[in-house]
């Protein structure tokens, strides 16, 4: 049989590949995508998104999906309270519905995507192992079931441990030096009042040296936590995960002198804790124009998660490169070209507010450096907000 061949070939179907084969059908270019999982439900997908709307919300835009967006869009969510270890309110900021990042959920948006693209657009079960060039910018890749096929254009979107990255950077993502703990409090205002109320509306940042609590409200009533721990890359190996109420302790031993309405966030969760290590990419990598190849979204600028900015970076850079592809026919060198330059020099900028971000959050004196940034004093003001961490989406594990 002869090997099967696409024109655009896209690997991964998360937010910035599926935002990609979206924005080329709205143009009437065809984009086959590959993608490990068996199924849109193979995984969760994480929790709440603050949409920016010098980002995402112009990739929802050129993707002919905005309103559809707004439609499921959760009110109340940019709602923010900023506690200490004592869990003293020093900042509560409510969601008067005038700022600029509105709250949805990550599996909403996920599927809002799917359902814009027609049925056989998506190879599931597609598992990626690599790809090699075949010269005049084509290349080959290799699918784990043994199959291949050959593209003219091949998108890596395959998130932070990419197998199209190597095409074209030999870097790999660095531990960060913080591992988070995700927990999860469903129906919390009746089964959960004392966290339903500590967290208020939106999104809780309680925050100490070294550690902290990260968590939100999502549109179903439930929270979800991200437990912060300043910790060696080994940290979480030596936690069984599969004894959740051991585990409870072993990541509860790093707040022991924290007020009990905070520790209550893992200590009352219900299910499965999930660890997770973050890593990042270094700040402003970038590549050699490559003939045929490119990346986006984590696959080209994965960072820590401190400056919310990672889902809205793969909108947006999905849009982006579709619409060069788009602006460019026939001649996919000075699309993917366009596209590099802009997307570079964003993400440059984008993963050093992270790198800053993440720093000043869990400094000596937290959570003092947040509080003043909110509230316009300090060293920490007049730079990126962080009106809301990106902390819902998969977060790469080692």
């Amino acid at each position: 049989m002869s090997t099967p061949h696409h024109p655009v070939a896209i690997v991964g179907a998360g937010l910035g590949g599926l935002t990609l084969a979206r924005v080329l059908r709205v143009h009437g270019v065809e984009a086959a995508v590959f993608d490990l999982d068996a199924s849109p439900e193979a995984r969760t997908q994480g929790g709440m998104l603050d949409i920016h709307d010098d980002s995402g919300q112009v990739a929802l835009r050129a993707a002919g999906l905005y309103d559809a967006f707004l439609a499921h869009v959760h009110a109340g969510g940019q709602a923010t309270r900023v506690l200490d270890k004592d869990a003293r309110v020093l900042l509560d900021e409510p969601d008067d519905g005038t700022g600029g990042r509105p709250e949805i959920d990550r599996g909403e948006l996920r599927r809002l995507l799917l359902g814009s693209l027609p049925e056989g657009v998506i190879r599931w079960g597609a598992k990626v192992t690599g790809a090699r060039p075949l010269g005049a910018g084509r290349h080959e890749v290799t699918l784990a079931d043994g199959g291949s096929f050959t593209t003219d254009l091949l998108v890596g979107a395959d998130g932070a441990w990419s197998r199209v990255r190597p095409l074209v950077s030999d870097a790999r993502p660095a531990y960060t030096g913080i591992s988070f703990v995700e927990t999860d409090l469903p129906e919390a205002d009746v089964r959960h009042p004392v966290s339903a109320e500590v967290v208020g509306g939106g999104m809780l940042f309680a925050l100490g040296a070294g550690r902290g609590f990260l968590g939100h409200r999502e549109s179903d009533g439930s929270l979800h936590v991200y437990t912060a721990v300043e910790a060696p890359e080994e940290w979480l190996d030596g936690i069984d995960f599969t004894d959740t109420e051991a585990a409870k302790r072993a990541v509860l031993d790093h707040f022991d002198d924290w007020d009990k309405s905070l520790r209550a966030l893992v200590a009352d969760a219900e299910g499965t804790l999930v660890p997770r290590r973050i890593h990042a990419l270094p700040v402003g990598h970038r590549w050699d124009r490559a003939p045929g190849v490119t990346l986006l979204g984590d696959a080209a600028h994965l960072m820590s998660p401190f400056a919310g900015e990672g889902a809205n970076l793969a909108l947006i850079d999905g849009a982006d490169l579709g619409l060069a592809l788009v602006a460019h026919p026939g001649d996919t060198e000075a699309a993917l070209t366009a596209y590099e330059e802009k997307m570079f020099a964003r993400a440059e900028r984008s993963a050093a507010d992270s790198a800053r971000s993440g720093a000043m959050l869990f400094r000596a004196d937290a959570p003092r450096g947040l509080v003043d940034m909110f509230t316009g004093g300090g060293p920490d003001a007049g730079g990126q907000g962080l009106v809301g961490a990106d902390v819902s989406g998969p977060v790469p594990s080692a």
